[in-house]
């Protein structure tokens, strides 16, 4: 175990800040950050899309959070197999020169999300629309075939 510690008076939670792979001696991705820190922001992109799906009656409904994000930058597509595809691109904020960063907790860069949709899936007649950060796409599903009735027949005899 490993406690931090750091100077800054004026944040309140960067005091005793607890990082328990602190000196960790297989730490990678800690590697990586320094080697590549576009990747571990494009990774936290990639990872930080939320996106729900529920089943109702009529159709399959996934809804993503995307703040600041403009319906031009998002893609939604149906690949070959019934997969529904979400992706898209946060725009990084632009950096003057002079701007001193004390916290960056939005994540930026691509996005991918991907779904299988199930057989009864109409995916000729997927919509979607983008409101207020949140995309939502409605994917109708196949009226249920109803079972044939069985009769019983009553043997005589």
């Amino acid at each position: 175990m490993s406690i931090v510690r750091r100077s800054n008076i004026f944040d309140p939670f960067s005091l005793d800040v607890w990082d328990p792979f602190h000196s960790f001696p297989f730490d990678t991705f800690r590697a990586l950050e320094k080697s590549r820190p576009s990747f571990v922001s494009e990774t936290s992109a990639f990872a930080n899309t939320r996106i729900d799906w529920k089943e109702t009656p009529e159709a399959h409904i996934f809804k993503a959070d995307l703040p600041g994000v403009k319906k031009e930058e998002v893609k939604v597509e149906v690949e070959e197999g019934r997969v529904l595809q979400i992706s898209g691109e946060r725009s990084k904020e632009k950096e003057e020169k002079n701007d001193k960063w004390h916290r960056v907790e939005r994540s930026s860069g691509k996005f991918l999300r991907r779904f299988r949709l199930p057989e009864n899936a109409k995916v000729d007649r997927v919509e979607a629309s983008m409101e207020n950060g949140v995309l939502t796409v409605t994917v109708p599903k196949e009226e249920e075939k109803k079972k044939p009735e069985v009769k019983a027949i009553e043997i005589s005899g």
